[in-house]
């Protein structure tokens, strides 16, 4: 027979602490979101970008960055083919797997990425680097380092 454990509740101030990490993170993605619009791109798109970016030969294996981005192989599969068709990123076929493919960017897409990334960078300090000291962002790395390790741990067992 299982026992029950009892409830461990959120004290006030924890509970305090959880909604203001909800709200940043809402709010924060919100605001990027925002300001990567005028360029016409979301932060998935952004993101995408990103990773292919700082990827060997800008590329990389579809189910690695599905991985990497956290997205089904079926919402990235989606996600690639709205890129290809602003000329962002291509698909080609791994040679050594023939079921394999690769999500490539191409020269319009890292052409976008140096032309965007200055703004991006601008928005991540506005509205948050900026508005914390030096000591209060180590502690922050310090204090959320731990949970995403964790978390990260956790992916391949969800």
């Amino acid at each position: 027979m299982e026992t029950e454990t009892a409830t461990r509740w959120l004290s006030d101030d924890e509970q305090c602490t959880w909604r203001t990490h909800l709200d940043v993170s809402r709010l924060l993605m919100h605001q990027l979101e925002k300001d990567l619009q005028p360029f016409g791109l979301t932060n998935n798109d952004y993101e995408i970008l990103v990773n292919l970016s700082e990827s060997e030969d800008q590329r990389m294996r579809m189910s690695d960055l599905a991985a990497a981005t956290l997205q089904s192989k079926s919402r990235l599969s989606h996600q690639i083919t709205r890129m290809e068709n602003t000329g962002l990123v291509r698909r080609e076929n791994c040679e050594s797997d023939r079921r394999g493919l690769y999500a490539v960017l191409t020269d319009e897409g890292m052409a976008t990425m140096r032309k965007v990334a200055p703004h991006h960078v601008g928005s991540v300090r506005k509205h948050f680097i900026d508005l914390m000291t030096p000591e209060a962002l180590a502690d922050l790395r310090a204090s959320l380092a731990p949970v995403a390790d964790h978390l990260r741990g956790k992916r391949g067992k969800i």
